[in-house]
Formats: structure tokens, C-alpha cells, sequence
């Protein structure tokens, strides 16, 4: 994990059972996004078994945060799982580009790396694109007068701010 990230993108939640499938709409609408979507189903399974186990292991009356990071690094995908419990407490993963990292303020980071499809750097992965949107608020019609004041709907204010009920 030492290339520097060309794309990144996390969520924080709340270590429930519905951060589960929050973290995998998150996986789905981010790699959708980085046009990665051959990595999708492999990268939220691998999510939502890191997410389930920081949930199952959460204090239920008080669960923390989870935090999920995606980046986009040389040639690989980091997914990241950030929780507040000891580094003893991760799952298992296969494979050499896996690990766990206790945290400088208590919890841990597991992280893991999946292969970019052939062909793709982190260079190559292009940013979202942003549609031009018209606002919904309409714009006013531009006649060319002045718009002006009611004056007897102001004297009726100002009547009242003066008025005097004793």
C-alpha cells in the first residue's frame, strides 16, 4: 500500500446490522461511478464480510462507527474497514495483499487489495462526470421595470410597528 491513490471514496456508519447493506450500495454506486465495474460483486462481498464481523463484533448498546474507504491505487483497488475494536478481533483474509493495522487512537484498519482488471491503472480511472442540472427554483421574468414596492402594504406594516396598544 505505498502508490498514491488516484481515486478515493469513504463512508462512515454506525456499526448495525443495516451498515451492511449501506457499505454494499456504497461498493456498487463508487466502483459503478470509476467505470470498475468488473471488480463490483468481488469487492462487496469482501466489504460486507469485513463490515458484518466489525458489526458482530460491536457492543450493541453502544456500537461505534464503522468507516469503509475505497481507493484506487497503481494497479490495484484498497478496500478499507476502519472499527473501533482490537486488531485481534479481524476475520481472516486470503492472500498476501491483506492486512490489519491497529489505530494511533484505539480500533483497527483491515484493508485488502484486489488486482485492477487488465489493462486499467489508477491513472486510466476516470473521474465521475457531473450533468449539467437547471435549477428547480424558476428564474424570475426579466421585463425591464423595477419591481417595487406596495406602498399601502407597507403603510399597513408600518401602522402596525407604530401602533400603541396600552
Amino acid at each position: 500500500m505505498n502508490a498514491q491513490a488516484a481515486q478515493i471514496d469513504d463512508i462512515r456508519l454506525v456499526a448495525l446490522p443495516s451498515a451492511v447493506s449501506c457499505s454494499a450500495m456504497f461498493v456498487r454506486f463508487t466502483l459503478g461511478e470509476w467505470s470498475l465495474d468488473p471488480l463490483i460483486d468481488q469487492a462487496e462481498e469482501l466489504v460486507a464480510q469485513l463490515v458484518t464481523a466489525s458489526v458482530e463484533g460491536a457492543a450493541p448498546d453502544t456500537p461505534g462507527f464503522v468507516l469503509v474507504r475505497l481507493q484506487v491505487r497503481g494497479d490495484c483497488l484498497v478496500i478499507e474497514v476502519e472499527d473501533g475494536q482490537p486488531p485481534e478481533t479481524a476475520p481472516e483474509l486470503d492472500g498476501d495483499h491483506a492486512g490489519v493495522e491497529p489505530l494511533r487512537g484505539g480500533g483497527k484498519r483491515i484493508w485488502c487489495e484486489l488486482p485492477l482488471p487488465i489493462g486499467i491503472t489508477a491513472g486510466a480511472v476516470a473521474l465521475p462526470r457531473r450533468d449539467v442540472r437547471r435549477s428547480v427554483v424558476p428564474e424570475p421574468l426579466m421585463t425591464g421595470e423595477p419591481i417595487g414596492a406596495d406602498a399601502d402594504f407597507l403603510g399597513r406594516i408600518l401602522t402596525g410597528l407604530t401602533r400603541t396598544d396600552a
